[in-house]
């Protein structure tokens, strides 16, 4: 099979993409490409300077709008916003997210802030924009998880990691958690005939600022640490494009996990990647959905 890249995107003109964290990384690079294709880009950033500097390098149809993902004001503020302005929303990329390291913090609602940010500001913010989806036909979500899902387990009893905290394990926690909601949502979706595509993709192991700016605080070792990465990543160009294709790629089912092919998910072309059993149970994600939920008030109608 031909190799998937970004010169694969089906053109996107008339289409309002929203792509959260989109003034650097991964998200820059979606927003990009889908700006290049034609896209109405609307880059949701909790910097909006950066979000700026970031939609002049992109050029194209974009716009900035503020989002604090840890704040569920901020998540309700911007969606009613963005509602009332784009009626119809035809891609919702949940891109942003937080990697953590040392003492445990907590989001302006009191979640531990890799979970409140990574998992519940997405969940609250979808939700809130669903019917702006369902508006359109074939609208997608893409859910962005990670290879650390695997290897995490949910405690119901202290989803916000109180107990015994370790970053490393939150963060996991916090992208295990996005990924079955990503699967959940999907089966709700499906169940209510809807025809919005609720689909997911990792970016293996990629040379983003996110890990970087993590071990910044941890001194002359983190810097050494985070430096060595760079020898094991791929370039971030190469780390969006399973969420592109599972955003552009027409055909793609909802439920549909994409990732890179080599050394265990790490780098690589883009396939179909292999969902954690946890992630996949739906017993779980029942579960989840429902203490979503009541931790954030967004109910799914």
């Amino acid at each position: 099979m031909t190799e998937w890249t970004a010169d694969r995107i089906p053109g996107q003109h008339g289409r309002i993409a929203v792509v959260t964290g989109a003034n650097s990384g991964l998200g820059l690079v979606t927003a990009t490409e889908l700006a290049r294709h034609g896209a109405r880009v609307v880059l949701a950033v909790r910097d909006t300077a950066a979000g700026g500097r970031a939609a002049r390098r992109i050029g194209g149809d974009v716009e900035v709008r503020e989002l604090d993902l840890a704040s569920l004001d901020s998540v309700r503020g911007f969606a009613a916003k963005l509602a009332a302005d784009h009626p119809a929303i035809d891609l919702l990329v949940n891109n942003a997210g937080v990697a953590l390291l040392g003492p445990r913090r907590i989001s302006a609602d009191g979640f531990e802030l890799q979970f409140g940010t990574n998992m519940l500001g997405h969940f609250a913010l979808t939700g809130l924009l669903l019917g702006n989806l369902a508006a359109v036909p074939e609208a997608r979500v893409v859910s962005l998880s990670s290879i650390t899902h695997r290897n995490a387990h949910l405690d119901f009893d202290d989803l916000m990691f109180e107990r015994g905290y370790r970053a490393a394990s939150a963060y996991g926690r916090s992208k295990l958690a996005t990924t079955i909601f990503g699967i959940e949502l999907d089966r709700r979706l499906r169940a209510a005939g809807s025809p919005i595509v609720s689909a997911l993709a990792h970016p293996g192991l990629t040379r983003t600022n996110l890990t970087p700016r993590a071990w910044e605080d941890r001194g002359r070792l983190g810097r050494l640490i985070a430096s060595a990465g760079l020898l094991v990543t791929q370039p971030v160009e190469q780390g969006a494009l399973p969420q592109l294709r599972a955003a552009t790629e027409p055909g793609v089912r909802g439920g549909q996990f994409f990732g890179p092919a080599r050394l265990w998910e790490t780098r690589g072309r883009v396939v179909e990647a292999r969902l954690g059993r946890e992630a996949a149970d739906p017993a779980v994600g029942r579960r989840l959905w429902a203490a979503a939920e009541e931790l954030t008030g967004v109910g799914y109608r």
